[in-house]
């Protein structure tokens, strides 16, 4: 069972939605969901905010670990009415301000990107080689170049997992936030390996309503080797044996890139939910 061809998913690959997770703030640890909305803008409330750097106009992004490494600490959660708390290592609430204080520069929170919209991504290599803070190359992207516009997405408005791609990559379960899903998706026994590179390209079906076009191999950065919080800490593992076991071409034009997991945009809203079935659309 699974999906073993490039291009395409699968007959017989079926799956189920083990974990659920959102992100309001981007690059601060979320929560976890039993089930959500999800529409052409990904699960409601996913990455409705981020930090900006005052000095750059930049989105703050822990793929740059040199200066954000330590918006990792801070946990993000969705309140009554979709009002968005930060809330420091201790639980309690911090404010702009104090989040400008704790990460030694002068930030923003704000929920409409600005114009433009770019982050800074520094060398996976050159972070494992030199350590995290140390001056490394870095580049600049614009943001969600696959997501609707006005969205703080990296790229995609979904990023799928699988369990078998976790453990192919000597990753527990309970160390998939590295890893910052959307959707961890269990797969049955016998499947093995980094099975989503052969969805690129297919449909999915994600319980009675949602379906979910899988657009390209999700490259890894440094993010997933930061400690998150005190539950994950510092790990080059995470991406180092993904350098050596799952390079891949994300889309046409890039080099091969270390690898894991999909991204993927809506076809078709719906709801989602813990235990959906996951299949290929018939």
């Amino acid at each position: 069972m699974g999906a073993d061809r490039v291009g395409g998913l699968s007959a017989v690959l079926v799956a189920t939605v083990e974990r659920l997770c959102r992100y309001p703030v981007k690059s601060m640890l979320g929560e976890d969901l039993h089930e959500a909305e999800v529409s052409e803008r990904g699960i409601a409330g996913d990455r409705g905010w981020a930090l900006l750097d005052a000095d750059t106009g930049r989105v703050v992004s822990a793929k740059h670990p040199r200066l954000w490494a330590g918006v990792l600490g801070f946990t993000a959660v969705t309140g009554l009415g979709g009002r968005v708390a930060v809330l420091g290592p201790d639980g309690e609430v911090v404010d702009e301000g104090g989040l400008s204080e704790r990460l030694g520069r002068k930030v923003r929170l704000v929920d409409v990107p600005p114009l433009g919209a770019s982050v800074e991504r520094s060398v996976p290599e050159e972070v494992l080689a030199r350590g995290v803070r140390a001056e490394v190359g870095f580049t600049v992207s614009e943001l969600g170049r696959g997501a609707p516009s006005g969205t703080f997405f990296d790229f995609a408005p979904l990023h799928l997992l699988t369990t078998a791609a976790l453990a192919a990559a000597d990753a527990p379960a309970a160390a998939a936030g590295r890893y910052r899903p959307n959707l961890v998706l269990r797969t049955p026994g016998g499947v093995a390996g980094f099975v989503e590179n052969g969805w690129v390209e297919g449909e999915l079906a994600v319980g009675p309503e949602l379906r979910l076009h899988v657009l390209a191999a999700t490259p890894r950065c440094a993010v997933p080797t930061l400690a998150h919080g005190p539950g994950l800490p510092r790990s080059a593992a995470a991406l180092r044996v993904l350098a050596e076991r799952n390079r891949v071409v994300p889309l046409p034009g890039m080099s091969a890139l270390p690898c894991l997991g999909v991204y993927a945009r809506v076809l078709r809203p719906g709801r989602v939910r813990v235990g959906d079935r996951v299949g290929p659309v018939s």
